[in-house]
């Protein structure tokens, strides 16, 4: 318990046997009641790694995508009577030690609902090496982001997160992208209903063994945002209407995939 809350740790992975470990050690365990592996089909040893480990694993029997991984991530999560989920990648790119600070920002009594590391405070963007071009890609985006919500972040793209009970069982995340926009997507929902964001600064780590998309796939990833703030303007004006920002009296939730717990 940390503030009277229960903690659980999601950590959505793909062939991540060799950093694994060492993510896992990071985690703070002392405040963490419960830290979960949904691995997306892996090629590697990944499920065999977080067994030894003690890690409660679920298996997709084949692969979902990213987003489709959360979406078992947080479902597993509300199951065990999650108050606060924290996402940790295991590739080791995110910092686990920072886990008390995404946990504090949502516990301090200011009302916040999802807290995110940011790379872009405390100019901590290009410690751990980030290449300049998703560096300008993230700055432009966040920007038009910024825009369409009419809200402040300084970024959009982090991979380490925290969400509260209330927001993950108000957003509609079943009905987002199995693929990398799923990360957008539930943000947009959350804007739409207006729950509360916070941030902490943070650094990343790049290195070989880390995942990351490549150039390509980036260029795919930076349309999809853009066609999602597109379609937010859209529904938010009553001009089209997309079921992803459906509202949550209406929200029918898709037909669990079957996993093997073990």
């Amino acid at each position: 318990m940390f503030a009277g809350r229960k903690i659980v740790v999601v950590m959505p992975a793909y062939n991540a046997e060799q950093t694994l470990g060492q993510t896992y050690e990071d985690i703070p365990k002392d405040i963490i009641d419960e830290i979960i592996l949904v691995d997306d089909c892996s090629r590697d040893g990944t499920v065999r790694k977080a067994e030894s480990l003690g890690i409660r694993v679920f298996r997709h029997s084949a692969n979902r995508g990213y987003g489709g991984n959360q979406k078992t991530c947080y479902r597993e999560a509300l199951n065990l009577g999650a108050d606060i989920v924290v996402m940790v990648h295991p590739d080791y790119q995110y910092n686990p030690k920072r886990i008390p600070q995404l946990i504090a920002a949502l516990t301090d009594g200011e009302g916040y609902d999802a807290a995110f590391g940011s790379r872009m405070l405390g100019k901590l963007f290009r410690e751990g090496g980030m290449p300049l071009w998703k560096f300008y890609s993230n700055i432009i985006l966040t920007a038009l982001a910024n825009l369409v919500f009419v809200n402040f972040l300084t970024e959009y793209h982090s991979g380490f997160r925290a969400y509260t009970r209330k927001y993950l069982e108000t957003v509609c995340f079943e009905r987002n992208s199995d693929d990398f926009v799923f990360d957008t997507e539930i943000i947009a929902q959350g804007m739409y209903y207006g729950l509360r964001f916070t941030e902490i600064p943070i650094e990343t780590r790049y290195f070989p063994e880390a995942s990351q998309i490549n150039f390509v796939r980036s260029v795919k990833y930076g349309l999809s945002i853009l066609s999602t703030l597109v379609k937010y303007q859209l529904h938010r004006h009553n001009l089209l209407h997309f079921s992803f920002l459906a509202q949550p009296d209406s929200r029918v939730l898709a037909t669990p995939v079957p996993q093997n717990a073990k």
